[in-house]
């Protein structure tokens, strides 16, 4: 058996097909077992309001946007918690049997590491950002909006994977 970790040989991705099939079937199970579909920007909101009521308690209890979150309870009393955190137990789980754990930064050699970093931090600020303006995120109005013929998951679905594109041209496409 060879001992150097970094030729350990990664297990192939799931084919396409069978990754949509299951994912499908992971959202069914999430409508039928708690009445709400996939999302996860909630859980980032909730966390927020959590550590607000910690840190500054009167200001977040009467901001506007982060009080009712105040009101529900703690954090971990919502569903979409715990489906956030299997998502990463289940994701972290599966990346382990497939013998993908490791640090790295993926698109480093071609934008270099801070310049990865930096891109990766802007992105995730926009889509964050543009998830809480359209009130769900990527799995949220995107898959559960689709899954229920919502007609903003199509919309949303179209406007992101074209936005992707022209921002992949524009930024020097993609990870390598």
């Amino acid at each position: 058996m060879n001992q150097n970790p970094t030729c350990v040989t990664e297990r192939p991705y799931w084919p396409n097909l069978l990754a949509g099939l299951a994912l499908g079937a992971v959202l069914l199970a999430t409508f039928v077992f708690t009445g709400h579909g996939l999302g996860a920007t909630g859980f980032t909101t909730r966390l927020s309001a959590w550590i607000g009521g910690l840190v500054l308690p009167a200001w977040t209890t009467q901001n506007d946007y982060l009080g009712p979150f105040l009101e529900d309870g703690a954090v971990l009393s919502s569903w979409i918690t715990w489906q956030v955190l299997g998502v990463f137990a289940g994701g972290l789980l599966s990346a382990w049997l497939a013998q993908r754990v490791r640090w790295r930064v993926e698109g480093s050699t071609s934008s270099g590491l801070v310049g990865r970093l930096l891109k990766a931090l802007a992105g995730g600020v926009l889509a964050g950002l543009g998830a809480r303006i359209a009130a769900g995120c990527t799995s949220g109005v995107g898959l559960s909006g689709s899954a229920v013929l919502g007609v903003a998951g199509f919309v949303f679905l179209g406007t992101f994977f074209v936005s992707g594109l022209i921002v992949s041209r524009l930024t020097g496409g993609g990870v390598r």
